[in-house]
């Protein structure tokens, strides 16, 4: 426990210096909820909705911090860490894979968990946000995605041999998730062809499922979203420990 708090802290200031996740992971979020509350306001979310377009809009926006820190800046930093030898150096002390591996995840929940207090202040202080579900389960169900998602950064970070090859299979599953997921641009407006590929999209399944708390609603399989994402968790992180590379 010891070795993992120096690890987390020595990490957390390094991550902190670096301003990077910063800005998107905190600032680019909160931009985002300004400029939806400034643009539609309370407005409603279609003809005859119950909920505003900030209410609709809120499970989406919230896993912006998510995707930055799972699918860019966990697999980044540690190939290159790797790439670095920095690693290498890791593996004759008594820092183990689950523990490097731990202490990124714990420092991209801490973004993400900031990411999330702030929007939420921002939209309930400034534009009269109410969430008609239960917190609870919104957070419960945001903690699974969370951990779904940067289960997915720990796979590419942990087996990726360098820098180049993480760096690409990072962008390749980034911003289509961030463009196509609803996270950026909603769901719902997408023509259906592009809904269709959505749908394939794991964080689509799991803004789906925020969306479902934060409003107070059931959707058609509330089961399919929950079990995508346990299986992901589980797969996922099977595979970056068991094939993890040091060098």
């Amino acid at each position: 426990m010891k070795t993992f708090k120096t690890m987390l802290k020595t990490e957390l200031k390094l991550s902190l210096r670096g301003m990077d996740m910063f800005i998107f992971a905190i600032c680019m979020p909160a931009v985002v909820v300004v400029l939806l509350g400034t643009i539609y306001g309370n407005k409603p979310a279609f003809d005859g909705a119950e909920y505003s377009f900030l209410q609709q809009s809120f499970g989406a926006v919230s896993t912006i911090a998510i995707c930055a820190g799972g699918l860019m800046g966990l697999p980044l930093v540690i190939s290159d860490y790797r790439n670095r030898k920095i690693l290498k150096r890791f593996k004759v002390t008594p820092a183990s894979p689950i523990m490097i591996l731990m202490v990124e995840v714990s420092i991209y929940s801490i973004y993400s968990l900031v990411s999330l207090g702030l929007i939420y202040i921002i939209a309930f202080c400034f534009f009269d946000f109410r969430m008609l579900g239960s917190f609870i389960e919104y957070f419960l169900s945001f903690i699974l995605v969370m951990l779904s998602m940067f289960s997915i950064g720990m796979m590419v970070g942990g087996i990726a041999p360098n820098v180049k090859i993480a760096s690409t299979v990072a962008s390749i599953l980034y911003f289509p998730m961030l463009i196509f997921s609803g996270a950026t641009l909603p769901y719902e407006i997408m023509p259906n062809v592009l809904q269709k590929f959505a749908d394939i999209l794991p964080l689509t399944q799991g803004i789906k499922l925020l969306k479902s708390a934060s409003l107070g609603l059931t959707i058609d399989n509330v089961i399919f979203p929950i079990f995508l994402m346990v299986a992901i968790i589980i797969v996922c992180t099977g595979i970056s420990l068991k094939f993890f590379k040091w060098e």
